[in-house]
C-alpha cells in the first residue's frame, strides 16, 4: 500500500461521530417488552458499557434478563458514514442467529436517531420484515430505546422501550 492510499483510510470524526460520543460509558437499564394487545408488559433489566473505538465508532456491550427469563448478552457498533450520509452499524444478542444491520437519521432537534433495519417477522413465519431502532437523548445521563415494527398496513408498533441511565 502507498503512503497516498494509507492516508485516505485515515478518518477523522466529524460532528456527526461526536455526537455518538454521548453513550460512552456504563449504564443500567430498565425495560419492557409488549409481547401482544392482550397480554401485560413483561419487564427485564440489565446494564451496558459503551467505549468509543478512535472515536469513529462506539461499541456497547450489554448483559440483561430476557423478558419471561434467562439472560442475553448483546453487541451493538454504531458510526457514521460520510458518503452515505447516514448513520451506520449491528447489532447481535446471544438469543438470536440474525445479524440486524443499521442505517439511520437524526431528526432535525438532534435529539432522536432513528435506526432502519430488517430482519425475521415476529410471526414466526420466515418472512422478513421492517423495524426501526428509536434512540432518545433525554439528558446527559439518560437515553430511551424503543423498536418498532412496520405492519402490512404500514403503521408502526412499539414493542420494546428501555431506559438507559448512566451509572454513578
Amino acid at each position: 500500500m502507498t503512503d497516498t492510499a494509507d492516508c485516505a483510510m485515515m478518518a477523522k470524526p466529524q460532528q456527526e461521530h461526536d455526537w455518538l460520543q454521548q453513550f460512552v460509558g456504563a449504564w443500567d437499564f430498565e425495560g419492557e417488552c409488549f409481547m401482544g394487545p392482550d397480554q401485560p408488559p413483561m419487564k427485564n433489566t440489565g446494564t451496558c458499557v459503551t467505549r468509543s473505538l478512535s472515536g469513529l465508532w462506539v461499541i456497547s456491550e450489554g448483559t440483561g434478563e430476557m423478558p419471561g427469563g434467562g439472560i442475553m448478552n448483546s453487541i451493538i457498533t454504531l458510526g457514521y458514514d460520510p458518503q452515505k450520509q447516514r448513520y451506520v452499524g449491528s447489532f447481535v444478542a446471544s438469543m438470536m442467529t440474525h445479524m440486524w444491520l443499521y442505517e439511520g437519521t437524526r431528526d432535525a432537534s438532534g435529539k432522536v436517531l432513528t435506526l432502519n433495519t430488517e430482519g425475521p417477522s415476529m410471526a414466526g413465519d420466515g418472512a422478513m420484515a421492517t423495524y426501526q431502532d428509536l434512540v432518545t437523548i433525554e439528558s446527559k445521563d439518560h437515553w430511551i430505546l424503543s423498536s418498532q415494527i412496520k405492519g402490512p398496513d404500514g403503521q408502526w408498533t412499539k414493542f420494546m422501550t428501555a431506559h438507559y441511565r448512566r451509572k454513578k
